[in-house]
């Protein structure tokens, strides 16, 4: 069998465990940042730093190659369907189309009649104003923004009225939830009617950053049903090929709705490397790469908790029992609310 090179575009700490679950499976790897110290640089086997934009990199990366991905959305669509022309890239640069703005985004989930939040369109002050009846909302981006950056929280009319609101950019203005949990769905989709998909992960945020995920999520037979269903039914109507994420509230009424889609491994799953059989970044390089599909089996409950900032250092000393595991994200610099790396327990399934 040819040995594929596997183009991962976006350097960060999603593209360093696709690059160790891709070394696991033998499959070389040519990672795309525009950062030059990203930390897929220490994990990948061939490292290129460039604005996306270079079209002669664009031409030279793509050569490389024999299949292309990526680990985080917000890379322009026009890239990836350059690149695509070029050499294919999974998932397909059109599903990012979608994705990547969130009021296309939740149009599209409504269209397969799954609730989501209530959301309008804004793009000037009049907007917030007309739309009062939403509040207390969040307001944010369409476009970009990640961990809280680009939301703000409005709880009445006098915070609509201070707010600045930049020129030639959407928002959307999204009704706030009674929320009673987070959980997320991961699924890879191979191709039609193919699939792994994992139980729901509850989450917690803090500051609209993740701060824990865990399995088993404490939920109900009819969430746990439901919510993987919506989860197979978008990568259906999408097409979708490798690892996906769909992160739903459930609110103070029962209700189940859709919150974002991701499509990329994603942060609630880490814990999947120590919990399974297969992870989720190893599931994405099967696909993408045309792999054999692989039966996924939970082998612990787990728990995952993101460190922050100075948290790290001290993980960094600190002494692990054996059903610890500490993942360092070498980052060259600490910021504050920076995902720096990860720590998972994992418990016997019957504890």
């Amino acid at each position: 069998m040819k040995k594929i090179n596997l183009g991962i575009l976006g350097g960060g700490q999603l593209g360093s465990m696709l690059c160790m679950a891709a070394k696991k499976l033998n499959i070389y790897t040519i990672v795309w940042s525009d950062d030059p110290v990203s930390p897929a640089k220490d994990f990948s086997d061939e490292f290129i730093f460039s604005n996306y934009n270079n079209s002669e990199k664009i031409n030279y990366f793509a050569k490389k190659v024999d299949k292309i991905t990526f680990e985080f959305e917000n890379i322009p669509f026009d890239i990836l369907d350059k690149l695509n022309s070029i050499k294919e890239v999974l998932p397909k640069p059109q599903i990012n189309k979608i994705v990547q703005n969130r009021i296309l985004e939740k149009d599209f989930v409504n269209n397969q009649n799954i609730k989501t939040t209530e959301y309008k369109k804004v793009s000037k002050k009049e907007d917030l104003m007309s739309n009062a009846d939403l509040l207390p909302a969040m307001l944010k981006t369409a476009t970009l923004g990640y961990d809280g950056k680009g939301q703000f929280k409005l709880n009445n009319l006098e915070d609509c009225k201070s707010i600045s609101l930049s020129k030639n950019t959407n928002y959307i203005l999204e009704k706030l939830v009674n929320l009673k949990k987070e959980i997320s769905v991961i699924v890879t989709r191979f191709k039609k009617n193919e699939y792994e998909i994992y139980e729901p992960f509850e989450n917690r945020h803090e500051d609209q950053i993740l701060r824990v995920s865990k399995i088993p999520a404490n939920i109900s037979k009819e969430h746990f049903s439901q919510s993987i269903e919506y989860a197979k039914k978008i990568s259906e109507k999408l097409d979708y090929v490798g690892t996906l994420c769909v992160e739903f509230f459930i609110d103070d009424k029962d209700n189940l709705l859709v919150n974002e889609i991701a499509p990329r491994v994603h942060n609630s799953g880490h814990m999947t490397i120590n919990s399974h059989n297969v992870s989720q970044f190893e599931n994405h390089i099967r696909a993408v790469c045309g792999l054999e599909k692989i039966k996924i089996l939970k082998l612990y409950n787990a728990e995952m908790t993101n460190i922050l900032g100075k948290e790290i250092i001290k993980f960094k000393g600190k002494k692990l029992q054996n059903n610890e595991f500490f993942f360092d994200y070498l980052k060259k610099e600490i910021k504050e609310k920076r995902k720096m790396g990860h720590f998972t327990e994992i418990n016997k399934i019957n504890d």
